[in-house]
């Protein structure tokens, strides 16, 4: 049976406190994560951009959006481990037509 294969865009938001070293390693470590189960197709690194409205009291944040290719059950994880890594203000995963 063939392996099912979605196409995904992530964009998460980072703290825009954080210096530019720490945003940097979690870009990566985001990067790197998807890679390892699935394809990367495109990145788009925003940078900093004012937010339409205050979370936690931040006015600011820094976007970044991944396009990629992997399983079904892969974005459930990349989720769960957005929400547990301190610095990630606001995630969304869509799945995308093929």
């Amino acid at each position: 049976m063939a392996e099912i294969i979605n196409k995904y865009e992530t964009i998460f938001v980072l703290d825009a406190d954080l210096d530019e070293e720490k945003t940097a390693a979690l870009t990566e470590k985001f990067q790197k994560l998807i890679a390892d189960n699935g394809t990367v197709e495109s990145v788009d690194v925003w940078g900093k951009r004012r937010l339409a409205y205050p979370i936690n009291y931040k006015t600011e944040g820094y976007y970044v959006l991944v396009n990629f290719s992997s399983g079904p059950e892969f974005p459930k994880e990349l989720e769960r481990i957005y929400g547990i890594t301190d610095g990630v203000i606001r995630t969304l995963i869509v799945r995308k037509e093929n």
